[in-house]
């Protein structure tokens, strides 16, 4: 039996790729003709900030964020065409340029220079005609910097100093989007609190510039008839085994009754070269609104089985009559990972369901319903065998393949994102591999979104 979301080809209907330095939706500061020089409190729930300022030709101009003895600053000098970072964490200045890409080209005059903090990393932009351009990075951690305190980030103040025609800070956006995940009840059914023509609810990571530990969860509104994408709120997370506020993402956000369930996994500060790195999964629970705003949410542990695994990631929830079913990835080592399912009476008593052990590169292992029967999706990247690359597969609760999901596989490991529109048919929510920011930024600034449909 093919389920009937497997049935109809899918054509890819828009593109969209939202990128932000200062997230619109949490501007803390906006000034129109600033002045020489300020420095106002924006106070932050995480360590994702930045601040932005549109600069007058002619002179120098530095944007700043600072809390403590930590001083940021971003440099911008016509004259010299350049850009670059000075960070200073008590002990003086240093100075951080890119040999290849502090440069300016002539003919594309600077519209705006930011700073940004994502995590431990502080980073200046720049935008030309093309877009924002990544000029200088620092991993702040590495100097000595702790910018996870919470103390240290209601602390944080925005500032400037030289000729702009505007200043903007707050919230650090995003400059791709990837995980992309529905937003569900707990019986697997997208949350559409508006009605079957009001938006579709959507978490996705928000890449910063670089990788695991400059990204974020963020919340997003699409309009299914015209597929805009509206932020909609940030969710960042406080750990249960050490004090800090973390940008973890590969998020689900459940709507349970009256309250809310975010499983996320613990990519905020992962390093494989760190002695027993490994990634795993919390759970939050919340009577919040999270539709809306930033929030740091408290988390415990969510022991998904797995044996012989180095981690556990991209967990998926869906509560049936019999219990629940929870998705996710496992990984014998990084980068060497397989879809799994366990099940159970509680979240707290789950048992390894099935594990689909010959894929080595798969992940954004998904649960859906329909009429009553659960399916698992996965998506088998590029580095799996020949048979099982670059597809969707549609599989049994047991994991046995079933067919593949007839929908366009872009680049990187898009995960399979389904959503039922009723009599418009499906839509599926994927992202792909491209990049934006440049040299500086490297791997990790993926992706644009990529909808398609498939009639009924």
């Amino acid at each position: 039996m093919i389920p009937r979301f497997a049935r109809a080809p899918y054509e890819v209907v828009a593109r969209r790729r939202p990128v932000d330095v200062v997230s619109p939706t949490s501007v803390l500061l906006d000034l129109d003709a600033p002045g020489p020089a300020s420095w106002r409190p924006t106070p932050h729930p995480a360590p994702y900030a930045a601040v932005e300022a549109e600069p007058t030709p002619g002179g120098p101009v530095s944007v700043l964020l600072g809390s403590g003895g930590v001083r940021l600053r971003g440099e911008l000098d016509d004259a010299s065409g350049a850009a670059w970072l000075v960070v200073d964490v008590g002990s003086g200045p240093q100075t951080f340029r890119s040999r290849r890409s502090a440069a300016i080209a002539a003919d594309d005059p600077v519209q705006a220079i930011a700073l940004s903090l994502t995590g431990t990393h502080a980073c200046v932009l720049t935008r030309g005609r093309t877009g924002w351009t990544a000029r200088a990075k620092a991993d702040l951690s590495r100097l000595g910097a702790d910018t996870r305190d919470e103390t240290w980030l209601a602390g944080l103040h925005s500032g400037h100093t030289g000729a702009v025609t505007r200043l903007r800070a707050g919230g650090f956006g995003q400059l791709g989007l990837r995980d992309i995940r529905a937003v569900t009840r707990a019986d697997g059914s997208a949350y559409r609190p508006d009605g079957p023509t009001g938006p579709v609810l959507l978490s996705a990571t928000s890449a910063g510039p670089g990788f695991f530990d400059t990204a974020h969860t963020s919340v997003w509104r699409l309009d299914p008839r015209t597929l805009e994408l509206g932020h909609a709120a940030d969710l960042f997370f406080r750990r249960p085994d050490r004090p800090g506020a973390y940008g973890d993402h590969a998020t689900h956000l459940v709507r349970d009754d009256d309250r809310w369930l975010v499983a996320t996994s613990t990519w905020g500060d992962f390093d494989r070269r760190r002695a027993r790195a490994r990634v795993d999964v919390t759970l939050a629970e919340s009577s919040t609104d999270l539709l809306t705003g930033r929030h740091l949410l408290d988390t415990r542990p969510l022991a998904l089985p797995a044996t012989q695994s180095v981690g556990v990631w991209d967990p998926h929830l869906v509560r049936t009559a019999e219990g629940w079913i929870v998705g996710y990835v496992s990984a014998r080592k990084f980068f060497d990972f397989h879809p799994e399912v366990a099940t159970g009476a509680s979240l707290e008593a789950l048992t390894v369901h099935a594990a689909l052990g010959d894929r080595r590169s798969s992940e954004g292992t998904t649960v859906l319903i329909e009429d009553g029967r659960a399916w698992v999706l996965a998506s088998d990247g590029r580095d799996n065998r020949r048979r099982h690359r670059e597809r969707y597969p549609v599989l049994s609760l047991d994991l046995d393949e079933v067919t593949t999901l007839p929908a366009p596989y872009p680049s990187n490991i898009p995960w399979p994102t389904l959503v039922d529109l009723g009599p418009d048919g499906w839509l599926h929510v994927a992202f792909d591999g491209s990049r934006h920011g440049g040299r500086v930024v490297g791997y990790g600034s993926h992706g644009q979104v990529v909808l398609a449909r498939a009639a009924r």
